[in-house]
C-alpha cells in the first residue's frame, strides 16, 4: 500500500466529506484521512492507483467549490 498526501483548502467537515466521497469511489483506495485544520488529506491506496488520477478528480471538485487542491510535496 502507498500513501499519497494532498493539500486541500477544506474549511469544514462538509468539504472533508465531499473529498472522502470523491476519493472513496476510486478503485484501490483503502483509507482516507482528512484533517480540516491542517487542510490535508492522506490517501492509502494500492500501487495501481494513479496520484494524477486522484488529483484530477479532486480538481473537478476544486473548480466547483472554489477550494484549492494540490499534491503535497
Amino acid at each position: 500500500m502507498t500513501e499519497t498526501k494532498f493539500d486541500v483548502g477544506m474549511t469544514c467537515e462538509g468539504c472533508a466529506n465531499a473529498v472522502k466521497r470523491i476519493l472513496g469511489k476510486v478503485e484501490g483506495v483503502s483509507d482516507i484521512k482528512t484533517n480540516v485544520e491542517a487542510k490535508t488529506v492522506v490517501v492509502t491506496h494500492s500501487d495501481s492507483v494513479s496520484k494524477q488520477d486522484m488529483l484530477e478528480k479532486l480538481q473537478k471538485w476544486s473548480q466547483a467549490s472554489g477550494k484549492s487542491v494540490a499534491l503535497a510535496s
